[in-house]
């Protein structure tokens, strides 16, 4: 993904985007753009490292943000449950745990980073054919509070930004062994 580093930290209008949408993606860019910049460089070796076995490596946190993403387009996009054909393929990133070691380790940078460029560049197409009034739109979601699609898509960059801070973590317990 390239980044225009002089608007990076500039919530302004994006090209294609409604107002509303250019905030959204402004932040959602500098929280991937943060993410990437933690990452980079990272050998195989240290995107599998675990401090224990029931613990989550950086590999499976990128892979993690991907799944959210995905199901979050469906959820949003196309206002429905998953199929099973799509829990299955989503399952080991979401729930992360035992799946998730087992399916996300032995991969390279580029696989986490083109699995996460491929999904955002979904995402931001999509957002290109929505007005901003779509943002606003409320539905039942957690525990069947009404929640609008402006927070379900903040939610996908705070997670991001949260499990950040996992993998910042998880290279200071790497530096330690």
């Amino acid at each position: 993904m390239e980044f225009d580093l002089q608007s990076l930290y500039v919530i302004d209008q994006k090209e294609g985007l409604g107002p509303e949408f250019s905030k959204l993606v402004s932040m959602m860019n500098y929280a991937r753009y943060t993410t990437l910049e933690e990452v980079k460089g990272l050998n195989v070796e240290e995107l599998d490292f675990l401090f224990d076995e029931e613990a989550n490596s950086i590999g499976m946190l990128l892979a993690h943000y991907a799944a959210v993403e995905t199901a979050y387009q469906i959820e949003s996009f196309e206002s429905r449950d998953f199929t099973n054909e799509e829990l299955d393929r989503l399952r080991p990133g979401l729930e992360l745990g035992q799946l998730g070691r087992e399916q996300f380790r032995g991969k390279d940078l580029d696989f986490y980073l083109k699995n996460l460029a491929e999904v955002r560049i979904q995402t931001i197409e999509k957002f290109k054919t929505l007005p901003d009034e779509w943002l606003y739109e409320q539905s039942p979601f957690w525990w069947n509070r009404p929640v609008n699609n402006f927070f379900k898509w903040f939610h996908v960059f705070e997670d991001e930004l949260n499990h950040r801070g996992q993998i910042r973590i998880i290279k200071k317990m790497m530096r330690k062994r």
